[in-house]
């Protein structure tokens, strides 16, 4: 038995008149991927959200209740008892986040805890638009996965396997008290300092190294989806690499206009690289199966295989 991807979508924000909100954008998305895969929201069990900035620093409530309420996933147990209540929880790990998320879905659903579970991620300005903070590195955008059972145990995730380095961290955010004043609600603090996509792709690479060598991987037949570091220097032989990148001026699948404001994919990047390394439906030419890679703040890589169903 497999964990396949039934569907994927995101939601950028396009509207500079209007504040970015994490909520709105992980609900969008999700409700996209629910229209794709023709499920209505009561056939979600559970819903796990990753994202990290939010609008106001919003910490409480959990924002995966807030978009459970906007997609309206089984939201009273009492009126509606079939299938199931729905349950739904934040689960933060960074740039790593969605394969994090990945792993306890190949738990619960392997479990028959549900027959559903959907991935949500959305990282937006606090202060409502990121394209008017030059200094910050992130796009308003959100991304949604659908996860189910396949009967065919050959295709979907393989095991998920987290890496660090053995050095400090150079890539933080954070909020700042004592510089915060009456307006800490609208800020944020990132750090990354010259040289940190450097030494990111160092610990991607290191991880994509590992992870192929512990599960035979042939990494000139797989499609690797990454971050926007430069990995594919350093994997000799590696198969083509297809990230979120940076999303200055580009469209996000599925929608019209731009992706959100200047910066770059934070945790939905796997979803978006995901989007565009299948866009068009196409199997790339010898290709057996897919390599998600993730690396960011700890520092922390994460990997994970995937076998389309079909390939």
């Amino acid at each position: 038995m497999g964990i396949v991807i039934t569907a994927a979508a995101t939601a950028a924000h396009t509207d500079p008149a209007t504040p970015a909100s994490a909520v709105d954008l992980a609900a969008r998305a999700a409700r996209s991927c629910l229209d794709g895969a023709r499920v209505s929201p009561s056939g979600v069990g559970v819903l796990v959200n990753v994202g990290v900035y939010r609008e106001h620093n919003t910490f409480e409530p959990a924002v995966s209740a807030l978009v459970q309420k906007e997609v309206g996933i089984n939201l009273d147990y009492l009126a509606d008892p079939q299938p199931a209540a729905g349950f739904s929880f934040d689960l933060m790990n960074g740039a790593c986040g969605v394969l994090s998320a990945v792993q306890a879905a190949q738990s619960l659903l392997a479990t028959g805890t549900t027959e559903r579970l959907l991935i949500t991620a959305a990282d937006v300005h606090p202060g409502g638009d990121a394209a008017r903070d030059p200094d910050y590195p992130y796009a308003d955008l959100g991304g949604a996965l659908l996860l189910e059972r396949a009967a065919d145990p050959g295709t979907g995730f393989g095991p998920v396997r987290h890496y660090g380095a053995d050095r400090p961290t150079d890539i933080e955010g954070y909020l700042d008290l004592d510089t915060m004043g009456s307006g800490g609600r609208s800020r944020i603090t990132v750090r990354r300092p010259p040289g940190h996509e450097t030494r990111t792709g160092e610990l991607a690479a290191a991880a994509v190294a590992s992870y192929a060598e512990e599960f035979g991987l042939d990494l000139t037949r797989t499609l690797l989806i990454g971050p926007r570091v430069p990995l594919a220097a350093d994997l000799h032989g590696a198969g083509d690499l297809h990230g979120a990148g940076d999303l200055r001026g580009a469209g996000a699948p599925g929608e019209a206009g731009g992706a959100g404001g200047a910066g770059e994919a934070h945790t939905a990047a796997p979803i978006l690289g995901y989007l565009r390394a299948l866009d068009g439906g196409a199997r790339p030419a010898d290709h057996d199966g897919i390599l998600f890679v993730t690396a960011g703040a700890g520092p922390s890589a994460a990997c994970a295989s995937y076998r389309p169903q079909g390939w």
